[in-house]
């Protein structure tokens, strides 16, 4: 019997690169790994392109379904599969928006079943794109509620942040280990970050003076 696909769950406010990463990402995994790598684009803007139109509340649930569907089905047929975005989304928005927490128990579960979750941080600018954005000014309370949900409910999870390949290489060493586990050849990804790894300098969070660091630019707000 082969074994289940990896899938990695790309989380976080809306305008935060998560679809640039999630193709980046399954470019760089599938070139570096040879694994079978594809990612699943995000079901809501597919929805929103297809009515012209944004979700009412009880067409929630359904979105949320097909995002599951869309990630079972590539899982099918891949080693390793990146979705942009996760149900967690919608039941986010469904809270945010409609005040309905209907939606999260069942998307905090298939969240806690995907391998890796990374957090697309708040580092980029806001830009309009599509009929699903509201605008930067919900950016850092939906951030909050992600972490928040995340942290109280028991998934791990993993910032991304910077700009360019940096981000790629960011995503690259969270989810090194996962990868480590699915296929011990990997044509030298993991040479190459143990490399970089060595080369960064330790530090603490709360102590941090850079001032590109995500957290400390939402300190300085």
């Amino acid at each position: 019997m082969a074994e289940p696909a990896l899938v990695i769950g790309i989380v976080g406010a809306e305008s935060t690169g998560k679809t640039a990463l999630a193709a980046s990402l399954a470019e760089r995994i599938g070139v570096d790994t040879g694994l079978r790598t594809t990612w699943v684009p995000e079901q809501l803007r597919l929805w929103c392109d297809a009515r012209q139109r944004t979700p009412r509340p009880e067409e929630q649930a359904g979105i949320a379904a097909l995002q599951r569907a869309a990630v079972e089905a590539a899982a099918a047929a891949h080693d390793v599969v990146i979705t942009d975005t996760t149900p967690l989304m919608t039941a986010v928005y469904s809270r945010k928006l409609f005040g309905d927490d209907s939606l999260l128990a069942e998307a905090l579960a298939w969240q806690r079943s995907c391998a890796v979750t990374l957090l697309t941080a708040l580092d980029l600018p806001w830009v309009p794109d599509g009929l699903q954005r509201d605008g930067p000014h919900v950016r850092e309370p939906i951030d909050d509620l992600i972490r928040h949900l995340l942290s109280t409910h028991g998934v791990p999870w993993s910032l991304v942040a910077g700009f360019g390949d940096l981000r790629v290489q960011q995503a690259l060493d969270a989810v090194a280990p996962a990868l480590r586990a699915l296929s011990p050849s990997t044509r030298g990804l993991f040479t190459q970050l143990a490399t970089r790894n060595a080369q960064q300098r330790p530090w603490i969070c709360v102590d941090c003076d850079d001032p590109d660091c995500e957290h400390a630019m939402r300190r300085a707000t």
